[in-house]
């Protein structure tokens, strides 16, 4: 087992130095599950600021008035809501990791825990995934979330970043940032940072300030930043950010950072002479109150009620580690230390939810070498479950605690979240990914270069990028190697004579953590050798120095001591295969492969024609209409690495051998009475009885660690 993390100063601090942060029917469903493989459907510029005036008395307030009887403010050490002292029993439950169907559910259980007040991040990414394309529907309709909460009688602390981390890709930056030449200054006042920056909170602010509770909405305090102390110094970014928020919600709302209850982050991260009240988090079962007696130093007097705006009930998990688990009674015995002398908390996390799609970030470690992506599950090990599920003791122990500090009595139990194992699904083979290229070689946006060029600069921003490159035949074995690939390489060869999708030899994997010369068997061909380079994204760094994460081969590739050139690049968001054309090549392959291969053709030749190339495997089930629609959890078990589609709805990535996720979570909404699809790209060798196993719970015991 790993060391367990520490998690003085700031919640991402680990054993690897983390730093604180943490046609055919058939053909028709491959065809649209592969317009949405990048960005799947739900997902989906600056004049200079006036400076505030220096003599501008502290408010802390989020009323007009301090006199008035509606309002939140901060005085005597205390919050007030509406002239009564109020208490934070807060969690954090981030709208983008829940399915907008499910947002009331899971407040609800929220509020049957006994919290207050819902704690959420904004991903600038979500909401502009390119550049000027501004999304705020599905899955991205914050406004929507922020009045649900509201209806339900939640205060809320929003987290506008720009940057966020929170495992989540790029710690919530867009991944374009990366393209831009010359190279930004992430997380810094560099004017061109800067003015993407304002770009985007002069579109995201004005939103939100019809929903501040001054105005008769429920956002009580609005977060500058993310723990910047852990990260920088960089005060004019800081003084900056503060600016533009004032401009657009006013001088009287309550703005706040979060930074490790140690001296270092708090000089670094806080924002003196801007009335920015500065909270304080630190690890689980520390003795608080010597934190919050510091805390009071980076705030003036009477204006630093004691509040740890990140208490820890879980913990993050990589791929290829245990799953992380915390005692229930010992995280219930650290609230209970904080809210019986009148402290706040808001519990991060109260409900984790799902890195769906492409989402999921990654941590590097003392250097950039060291790379960890997350799992594509954020269950957390919270007290609200992944799917909602509150049976199990660290709700029970934790609702007890909030139970004693709430003026209300709390809502009845909530029920136990109905799933359902709908039972063993028969997958068959849609098409190989080297198939469909051919099919499309004159469609397809193709970007040549003399050297590799990033994901980023190619406009690839998530998934996959192919890289083709030509070498002279030999009879021997040759050597290939890649210094720099992010994040992981699939290497094939085949003659140039050939079509991409016959004769192809894979030659191995590459992988960023381990970084392999590769040997390459020789191949006889009259004419030069194709090499094709699979590149994986597994996810942008979400925190720390090495944040500048570009993906694709980052240097030149190496044969025989000798540097290739003249590379073609097709980017793989799939969503652009069928762009302009009258047939739709994608169904012809798919008719094709399903006149060839029988359903119940023998596993043998099927294995050897199709191990370790990338293929689209199909299968339908139905629920009939007699039987509520539940979720549902699909067992990889038996499977080596790729992504699963539900419905056209990508759910994540599965990778059991790595483990320690077995299952991927699909909810209910994804679901529908009569008949639903299901598609699988498998990067590698598939389940030998090509069946998946649609069941009732989680399991996170695969991988060589999980045990």
């Amino acid at each position: 087992m790993n060391q367990k993390p520490t998690r003085r100063g700031g919640r991402r601090k680990n054993h690897w130095v983390m730093m604180a942060c943490k046609g055919s029917r058939k053909g028709k469903l491959l065809f649209a599950v592969l317009l949405t493989l990048s960005l799947w459907a739900f997902f989906p510029t600056i004049a200079p600021l006036p400076a505030l005036s220096s003599s501008s008395p502290p408010s802390f307030s989020s009323s007009s008035s301090e006199g008035t009887n509606h309002g939140f403010r901060i005085s005597d050490d205390m919050f007030w809501k509406d002239n009564q002292p109020f208490q934070i029993i807060g969690g954090d439950l981030h709208y983008f990791r829940v399915l907008p169907q499910y947002w009331e559910d899971r407040l609800l259980r929220a509020k049957a825990l006994g919290l207050n007040t819902i704690q959420t991040y904004v991903p600038w990414n979500l909401h502009e995934p390119h550049p000027g394309k501004l999304v705020f529907e599905g899955m991205a309709d914050i406004e929507l979330f922020l009045k649900q909460a509201q209806k339900l009688g939640f205060l809320v602390m929003l987290r506008v970043g720009p940057y966020i981390c929170a495992e989540w890709d790029f710690g919530g930056f867009p991944a374009w940032l990366l393209s831009i030449e010359p190279a930004l200054k992430l997380r810094s006042s560099d004017p061109s940072f800067l003015h993407l920056v304002e770009s985007w909170w002069n579109v995201l602010l004005p939103k939100i300030h019809p929903l501040l509770y001054k105005n008769g909405g429920p956002i009580i305090m609005v977060q500058i930043e993310n723990e910047f102390g852990s990260y920088g110094d960089d005060k004019i970014y800081l003084h900056h950010l503060v600016r533009i928020a004032r401009r657009h919600l006013g001088s009287d709302v309550i703005l706040y950072t979060t930074d490790g209850g140690s001296k270092d982050t708090l000089d670094r991260g806080t924002i003196p002479g801007e009335d920015v009240y500065s909270a304080v988090d630190f690890s689980t079962g520390e003795d608080p109150w010597p934190i919050f007696e510091l805390q009071k130093k980076y705030n003036p007097p009477g204006k630093s009620p004691p509040l740890s705006a990140e208490f820890y009930t879980g913990w993050l998990t990589h791929w290829g580690e245990r799953i992380a688990e915390t005692s229930a009674r010992s995280t219930a015995a650290a609230l209970q230390k904080i809210l019986s002398l009148n402290g706040s908390a808001v519990l991060y996390m109260a409900h984790g939810g799902t890195n769906f799609g492409y989402f999921s970030g990654a941590n590097t470690g003392a250097n950039a070498s060291i790379y960890h992506p997350d799992l594509t599950s954020y269950d957390y090990d919270a007290p609200i479950k992944e799917s909602g599920d509150v049976d199990n003791p660290k709700f029970r122990e934790l609702r007890s605690v909030i139970q004693k500090y709430s003026h209300v009595s709390l809502p009845p139990f909530p029920p136990i979240t109905e799933r359902r194992r709908y039972g063993l699904l028969k997958m068959k083979k849609v098409s190989s990914l080297f198939e469909i290229f051919s099919h499309l070689s004159g469609h397809v946006e193709v970007v040549e270069s003399q050297q590799p060029l990033s994901m980023e600069a190619v406009g690839q921003l998530s998934g996959f990028l192919l890289y083709q490159s030509q070498y002279e035949a030999n009879k021997y074995t040759s050597s290939l190697s890649i210094p720099k690939v992010h994040d992981r390489a699939q290497v094939f060869v085949s003659c140039s004579l050939d079509d991409i999708k016959k004769n192809w030899t894979y030659v191995g994997v590459i992988e960023r953590w381990s970084n392999e010369v590769l040997l390459v068997p020789s191949v006889k061909c009259a004419s030069n050798i194709n090499l094709f380079i699979l590149v994986e994204n597994h996810g942008h760094v979400n925190y720390g120095p090495y944040i500048y994460d570009k993906k694709g081969i980052l240097s030149d590739v190496i044969l025989d001591g000798s540097i290739l050139y003249q590379w073609k690049m097709y980017p793989i968001s799939l969503d652009n295969l069928n762009k302009n054309l009258e047939v739709n090549p994608i169904i012809q392959v798919a008719e094709t492969q399903n006149a060839e291969i029988s359903f119940h053709e023998d596993f043998s030749s099927h294995s050897k024609r199709t191990s370790n190339v990338p293929v689209f495997y199909e299968g339908r089930f139905n629920i009939s209409t007699a039987n509520k629609v539940k979720d549902t959890y699909i067992s990889f078990r038996g499977w080596t690495k790729g992504f699963a589609f539900v419905n056209n709805f990508n759910i994540g990535r599965f990778w059991p051998v790595m483990g320690p996720q077995c299952n991927l979570y699909v909810p209910a909404p994804i679901l529908q009475h009569g008949e639903n699809s299901l598609v699988v790209l498998e990067l590698h060798v598939p389940n030998p009885e090509l069946v998946v196993d649609l069941v009732g719970k989680p399991d996170f015991t695969c991988g060589s660690k999980a045990h």
